[in-house]
């Protein structure tokens, strides 16, 4: 019987105060998960340092990490199994990738520099800025209406 391999986007929230910034040990831990279940690792890679919206087990700041791997269907769950024993992964989310999109997402994830922060325009001097939207003016007072009933 055949196994379905399918190619998985994995995003992991690390905890970087544990091993003080040392993110080699941290990517390391995250390839010996994946290697002792047989997963190959199409990409691996840092993708942001941030202080987070919420605390996550304890944790204002965290590293979020991309890995892309080809693994078989069933050794997934055993992965996400060792993922939550790690006390270094705060978080992880695994996404099955369309494999009519595999290698368009595969070489995005090996850029420099993510595609997103590229659309930022540039003005004729060389210098990056944002264009505000223009706006109406608001409706109303903004101090909302109260009903007064006629008795």
């Amino acid at each position: 019987m055949a196994v379905n391999v399918n190619v998985y986007e994995c995003m992991f929230l690390l905890d970087t105060n544990k091993v003080a910034g040392n993110t080699t040990e941290l990517s390391n831990q995250i390839h010996a998960i994946l290697e002792k279940h047989k997963a190959d690792i199409l990409v691996s890679r840092p993708w942001d340092d941030r202080k987070l919206a919420y605390a996550v087990k304890g944790q204002k700041k965290a590293l979020y990490y991309l890995v892309y791997i080809k693994i078989e269907g069933p050794s997934l769950a055993a992965v996400e199994h060792d993922c939550l024993l790690n006390e270094n992964i705060l978080r992880f989310l695994f996404i099955k990738i369309d494999p009519k999109l595999v290698d368009v997402m595969v070489s995005l994830a090996r850029e420099d520099r993510p595609v997103a922060l590229q659309t930022v325009q540039q003005d004729p001097t060389g210098e990056d800025y944002f264009q505000e939207e223009e706006r109406a003016p608001r409706r109303g007072g903004g101090g909302g209406r109260r009903y007064e009933g006629k008795d």
